[in-house]
């Protein structure tokens, strides 16, 4: 059973503080703050690291699904967009939009997106994201 980690460290109060987020793999640090989370300033947030699990995760889950029907992705292009909202208890993830292109030679187009919307519902970072009100695709065969 493969076990993966990150931690994070926060200095100060919620508006004026800020935190760094780091990959136990050493794949990557970066710096993030209430204005890089909330507003559009500069480092990254919790929620941009989501997309990128998320979008790297479907991607593989969608090789999978279309190696098990018979098929050998040449490529899969992924962006995922997380969508936090706030509400009346606060800000949650709302939505997750998954965006992705795929050049599968001898594919048919019905195949894919089959193929598309089953790896979506497998992808182990979609079921992890079960509180999320929904999480929608468009795939694009190349």
């Amino acid at each position: 059973m493969a076990v993966r980690s990150a931690e994070a460290v926060w200095e100060g109060s919620l508006r004026e503080g800020t935190g760094t987020m780091k990959m136990a793999s050493g794949a990557y640090e970066g710096q993030y703050s209430f204005s890089s989370r909330f507003e559009e300033g500069e480092g990254t947030n919790p929620e941009e690291l989501i997309a990128a699990a998320h979008a790297g995760c479907y991607s593989m889950a969608l090789s999978g699904e279309l190696g098990r029907a018979g098929f050998t992705p040449e490529r899969i292009h992924t962006t995922a967009q997380v969508h936090l909202t706030k509400g009346d208890n606060g800000f949650r993830v709302t939505r997750v939009h998954l965006i992705t292109e795929a050049r599968v030679p001898g594919i048919d187009e019905n195949t894919f997106q089959e193929q598309a919307e089953r790896a979506k519902d497998g992808c182990p970072i979609s079921q992890a994201l079960g509180a999320v009100d929904e999480i929608t695709l468009d795939a694009t065969l190349l």
